[in-house]
């Protein structure tokens, strides 16, 4: 049996992980003693939207909190934070043996750049996770929104896909993924709306000013990436550009066009809403701060996803957490893209 270990335990890898050990699989765990602790101590217990439970006991868990515990494995999942990715690589350069498989389970789209430039002797794979997940206590962890794990398609991953299936995660394989992580980047967008809003993304979502406020970042996005010939895939109903037009209708449209998009657990946040909550640093750098580096890289601006990175940076210092209505958030952005229009046209 392959041994597959999760570098990074937080909600996403022991989501992840947990399915594939309830699965069957032979699955170790890497991650942070907060994490670590809880999970030696109630084992994990996993729940999905709609209403599937599984159960791991403690005495089933295999957790380190040292890197060495990757030695022996087949299959790594990365599932740390954007920022730890550089970090994460050069722990694994130092164990990993030739010829394992890394697969980025990570938000942002360079993550696998930076593991492939450190560990030339395996072989390092884009991957996608298109749903929320919740830590709701210790070692409980909810799936709150739908979707399918997606990977860009290799021979040497052949010999773990009926793992995934077997958990019930089964894989989507795609000829190239760049296209896959702007499409997921672009739903990300939303994540710092939804911290700066401090409320569950059902709420948040059922709320036109809130919706806007998505689809200015979306569409600022959607030009950059029109610009150099970048075109997302298709990971919702409906097409990444027709996305932001449906936002923006009232209410009980939306409610209509947008159901597969409200099909989320009434107090699921995003993962950046929860690290703010926990007073942690956020990946804003590696979702929205993306659009503002390709802006640059073709000498734009995007200062709708600008000004969100400084919201969201000013949160993580602040000593009392904003909660932005969607009417102030969205005059907000306005005053921001109408401030570069200004520049712009003075030029």
């Amino acid at each position: 049996m392959a041994k597959i270990v999760v570098y990074g335990a937080g909600s996403i890898g022991c989501y992840v992980g947990g399915r594939l050990l309830a699965g069957g699989s032979d699955v170790s765990f890497i991650g942070r003693s907060r994490v670590a602790g809880p999970l030696r101590t109630h084992g994990i217990a996993l729940s999905r939207h709609d209403g599937r439970h599984w159960q791991v006991p403690a005495e089933l868990i295999d957790v380190s909190i040292d890197a060495a515990g990757a030695a022996a494995a087949d299959l790594v999942l990365v599932t740390v934070k954007s920022a730890a990715t550089s970090t994460a690589a050069a722990e694994l350069a130092n164990v990993l043996r030739p010829g394992a498989v890394v697969v980025s389970f990570q938000n942002g789209i360079g993550n696998a750049d930076v593991l492939r430039a450190t560990l030339p002797q395996c072989t390092v794979l884009e991957g996608m996770v298109p749903f929320n997940v919740v830590e709701r206590g210790p070692g409980a962890f909810h799936q709150g929104s739908a979707g399918e794990l997606e990977v860009l398609r290799a021979p040497a991953m052949q010999a773990f896909v009926d793992e995934f299936s077997r958990a019930g995660l089964p894989l989507i394989e795609r000829a190239e993924m760049s296209s896959v992580q702007w499409a997921k980047l672009l739903l990300n967008l939303n994540n710092a709306i939804n911290a700066l809003a401090n409320r569950p993304l059902k709420e948040e979502l059922s709320k036109r000013a809130y919706r806007i406020c998505l689809a200015m970042a979306q569409n600022e996005a959607l030009a950059l990436l029109k610009r150099t010939g970048i075109r997302p895939a298709k990971l919702t109903p409906l097409p990444a550009a027709w996305i932001p037009v449906a936002l923006r209708a009232p209410d009980a449209v939306f409610e209509r066009l947008g159901r597969s998009m409200l099909k989320i657990d009434p107090l699921a946040r995003s993962s950046m809403s929860d690290d703010l909550a926990m007073r942690r640093a956020t990946e804003i750098d590696w979702i929205n701060g993306e659009v503002v580096r390709l802006a640059r890289s073709i000498a734009r601006t995007a200062p709708v996803n600008e000004r969100l990175c400084e919201l969201v940076r000013e949160a993580e210092q602040a000593d009392v957490r904003p909660s932005w209505s969607g009417e102030a958030l969205l005059a907000e952005l306005r005053r921001a893209e109408n401030a570069s229009l200004s520049v712009r046209e003075a030029i």
